[in-house]
């Protein structure tokens, strides 16, 4: 972008402060009104002919520019995803440190995914999952609201929470990391983000069956089954 001097045409179209067109002048008389005005002369449409350029404040319009980018990045900016993952059959030592997790989560402005996950006959009781989730929602509703209600899919039930607009301040013990149930000392040091223990097990189940193979054995029958 062109300033003052460093405009190179030799007539431009001049608009004043207020967006009032003046007409096409040669650039020194353009210059001359901007300075008369303490205002600088700024090429905007340097593409057009001749090139358009508006009498105003460099600095602030600088200003402004920076401004609409910050406010653009900001916008476009994606929100960090967490997973929360709990079973049917999580105690309840278990699922209030999960709560304290997704409400950490939430407070930092963070969506989370929180997901139940069934196994054999959990299967046929969807209902204590989808309590689960609903615990979750209830436990957490001062920091973050539901963005997708609890749906099932397949062995899976899935909830999405988003920040809350103007949530209350947390307090400051929520913020600290806690150390997962069962966890060696420092592991609070790590932001916790649930570990898929099904996905463990089918990748050790898929060893045993290859495993049982080469030694001429059946493969191990799947939960439920």
């Amino acid at each position: 972008m062109r300033v003052n001097d460093r405009i190179r045409a030799r007539e431009v179209r001049v608009i004043d402060p207020g967006g009032v067109q003046l007409g096409i002048m040669p650039v020194p008389d353009a210059l001359g009104r901007a300075r008369e005005l303490g205002l600088d002369l700024i090429e905007v449409a340097p593409q057009a002919t001749p090139p358009v350029c508006k009498i105003m404040d460099y600095g602030k319009f600088r200003y402004e520019e920076r401004k609409s980018q910050r406010d653009a990045a900001k916008r476009s900016r994606q929100v960090e995803l967490k997973n929360v993952r709990v079973r049917p059959g999580t105690d309840e030592h278990d699922i209030s440190f999960k709560i304290r997790n997704a409400q950490r989560f939430l407070a930092k402005g963070m969506k989370v995914k929180c997901t139940v996950i069934f196994r054999g006959p959990e299967m046929r009781h969807p209902e204590i999952g989808r309590e689960k989730l609903l615990r979750v929602a209830r436990e957490c509703d001062p920091y973050g609201e539901v963005e997708a209600s609890p749906r099932q899919e397949g062995r899976q039930m899935h909830m999405v929470l988003t920040p809350r607009p103007n949530a209350p301040p947390p307090p400051a013990k929520l913020l600290k990391k806690e150390r997962p149930p069962g966890a060696p000392a420092g592991a609070e040091e790590h932001e916790e983000e649930d570990h898929d223990e099904d996905e463990d097990e089918d990748q050790a189940r898929s060893r045993q069956a290859v495993q049982g193979e080469r030694h001429g054995q059946a493969p191990a029958p799947a939960d439920g089954t």
